[in-house]
């Protein structure tokens, strides 16, 4: 009887070990990530609305003096990488949102694009 429930247990922790988090597959996204058409005004804005970026970095009391606010100070840290590096958590730069989860790839792969297309006020 021992030997039955050791095996059982054995199993349940193996099988169980086998989970991994897909994000698409956690929150319900289906399909390709759509970056045809992103703009600074719909959709960067947006993205970085929703994830608190623009609570945090507002105005002279601006987290790490790093302001997020408007067109001009987005696009200053657009063209430096340090927008894309933050919230890539890529190496060499505080990931962001800072003490949060990463950003779902597809908001990643829009405001890559947007800055791939120049950074543009639209």
């Amino acid at each position: 009887m021992k030997k039955y429930i050791l095996v059982i247990l054995i199993l349940s922790v193996t099988i169980g070990g086998c989970y991994y988090d897909v994000e698409e597959q956690l929150y319900g996204l289906s399909g390709p990530c759509d970056t045809t058409g992103v703009t600074y005004t719909a959709t960067v804005t947006t993205i970085l609305q929703n994830y608190g970026c623009i609570s945090c970095h507002i105005g002279v009391s601006a987290s790490g003096s790093i302001r997020l606010d408007d067109y001009t100070n987005v696009k200053t840290q657009a063209i430096n990488g340090k927008l894309l590096g933050s919230v890539n958590h890529s190496s060499g730069y505080i990931a962001m949102p800072q003490g949060g989860n990463k950003m779902l790839s597809c908001d990643i792969n829009k405001i890559k694009a947007w800055i791939d297309a120049g950074s543009l006020n639209n």
